[in-house]
């Protein structure tokens, strides 16, 4: 089995594969683009700019936190150039649950960067503040090992494949719990995008 990313809707198109390995099946997702691909990155903070625990992080207007990850409360979400309707619409995300980074607050609308590293304005009703993690979006067509236990000798449950989204159930600092596609298990918090290096979450 397999769990993809599904991803935002643009001109031209990408193919992602999403393997499990171990399991004896496999999923392509189609992606429309709007852009060029990105030219290949090797660590998250070259596609995030993510900020580790320690790092202070000023409140916004709403009283939290700038910057803070969050998740796509619906299946279709617009993404505007700007803060109001008035503003075009620069891309459609397609995939409810999918985590992305809240970086500024104008009124009812947050501007949020995703996995790709790319920015627009969502209006404040379309987040939700469950936390979800995209499986190392800069491994493209590899894999990360899900552990039965926080620790990298503990058992393996299974291997999930770059780009796979996951339901983040707590993070230490150092290693998350995630749920995706009926396993449960535990992968180092250095191969998430959509939690910081360093960050607990209960």
């Amino acid at each position: 089995m397999a769990f993809g990313l599904a991803g935002k809707r643009r001109i031209g198109s990408i193919i992602l594969s999403v393997a499990c390995v171990g399991i004896a099946a496999a999923v392509t997702w189609s992606v429309l683009d709007k852009r060029a691909a990105a030219p290949a990155r090797s660590a998250a903070g070259d596609i995030t700019g993510s900020i580790g625990e320690e790092a202070p992080r000023p409140l916004g207007p709403s009283g939290l936190p700038i910057p803070r990850f969050v998740s796509l409360k619906a299946e279709k979400v617009n993404v505007r150039r700007g803060p109001s309707s008035d503003h075009p619409v620069a891309w459609v995300f397609q995939r409810k649950g999918l985590p992305v980074e809240i970086v500024a607050e104008f009124e009812n609308w947050r501007r949020v960067r995703d996995s790709d590293g790319e920015e627009g304005w969502i209006l404040q009703n379309m987040l939700a503040g469950k936390r979800t993690a995209v499986i190392a979006p800069w491994k493209q067509g590899q894999t990360v090992p899900v552990h039965a236990s926080p620790g990298a000798a503990s058992g393996l449950i299974v291997q999930l494949g770059a780009g796979v989204v996951a339901e983040v159930e707590g993070c230490d600092g150092n290693w998350c719990e995630l749920s995706a596609g009926g396993y449960d298990g535990y992968v180092e918090q250095t191969q998430l995008w959509g939690v910081y290096p360093g960050e607990k979450v209960d």
